[in-house]
């Protein structure tokens, strides 16, 4: 296989971004770690030349860290399930956990978030302290995040148990998307800079790659990823109008980051280095680009990609596991990247 991508160039730049965004704050640094941490198989698909651990590559490099690992008590209560391993989300915690640990790291903490009353959360929670885990339950805040009033009350962030870390970087993962991640590093923030420590926050995600052009294959291979979840690229708004750049992003981040940056202010001392973030790509520390040493390989791969997620789709859709709504975005982000299934059968599952 040719390769289009070099991880040891990718983990030089990374952990330098990484080492450089920690040392802007008073060493303590929350960074929401996004997508899959222990194997990214669709990155080794359109680089490639990735390996598909490289996350964990990476923070074994880093060193002086720890994880932080969330879960939401409505996922438990309602038996949520994972797509790519059939787990329920309890039981991949818990696999995700042990297999974290077992490459040497250590997952110093495990949060049930948006806890509300669960019974099956509560008897998680049990469970895992009968082995000896340090586990916190986060309650919900009515009306989080817009809801700044509640937020910053009693019932609101005080509420939340501080968790007590040791190391300078603090890695904040879970089971899957809306696992309260960030709002547990919001969490953190308020309670560190109540003893008055200026603790950071920044956000990891490897796709999109904000400093790629939005129409290249790789940034529409991510929509083709989410089809299912309707995520789209997004020129930032914020980035251009502080700027003048053109930079990518997606719909989620770019649509909350006035209620982040909201709460940011409400909770952090001005001189806190986070209050220069302008943008949603400011939080973000990427260094994707750095590591591609063949964009036409890249290309190539990452079109293949788009049609392979169309054939997954398609059968999915036909065991009715999958909605027409799904099946209309992949079929327009086909014609975003000018792919025709027709000329990769090779990539029909």
């Amino acid at each position: 296989m040719k390769r289009g991508f070099s991880t040891k160039k990718y983990l030089i730049a990374q952990t330098k971004a990484i080492k450089e965004r920690l040392s802007k704050f008073d060493n303590k640094l929350y960074l929401e770690f996004g997508g899959k941490l222990l194997y990214d198989g669709h990155a080794s698909r359109v680089l490639p030349g990735y390996e598909a651990d490289a996350k964990v590559q990476l923070l074994k490099k880093l060193k002086n860290l720890e994880v932080i690992y969330c879960i939401s008590a409505k996922d438990i209560e309602r038996g949520k399930i994972r797509q790519d391993t059939g787990l329920t989300y309890d039981s991949q915690a818990l696999n995700e956990i042990r297999e974290i640990r077992n490459q040497g790291l250590n997952v110093s903490a495990i949060v049930i978030t948006l806890y509300e009353n669960e019974k099956k959360a509560l008897k998680f929670r049990d469970k895992l302290k009968k082995t000896g885990e340090k586990v916190y339950l986060h309650p919900k805040v009515a009306g989080y995040p817009k809801n700044m009033k509640k937020l910053l009350s009693k019932e609101g962030l005080p509420k939340k148990p501080f968790i007590k870390t040791k190391q300078p970087l603090v890695i904040v993962t879970g089971t899957g998307g809306n696992s309260g991640k960030m709002a547990v590093c919001i969490a953190q923030l308020f309670n560190e800079q109540s003893q008055g420590i200026n603790a950071g926050y920044a956000k990891f995600e490897t796709f999109p790659v904000w400093n790629m052009p939005i129409d290249h294959p790789l940034n529409i291979a991510y929509e083709a990823a989410t089809a299912d979840l309707g995520d789209k690229n997004i020129i930032d708004p914020y980035h251009l109008k502080y700027y003048q750049k053109e930079v990518v992003n997606y719909n989620r981040d770019i649509e909350n980051f006035w209620i982040l940056k909201k709460m940011i202010k409400a909770i952090t001392l001005k001189d806190n280095y986070i209050n220069q973030y302008h943008s949603p790509t400011d939080m973000g520390v990427n260094m994707v680009k750095a590591g591609i040493v063949d964009d036409k390989i890249v290309k190539k791969a990452s079109k293949e990609e788009i049609v392979r997620r169309f054939y997954r789709y398609q059968q999915e859709y036909k065991k009715k596991q999958q909605n027409r709504k799904t099946m209309n975005n992949i079929r327009k982000i086909m014609k975003k990247a000018k792919v025709d299934e027709k000329k990769y059968p090779l990539m029909k599952i």
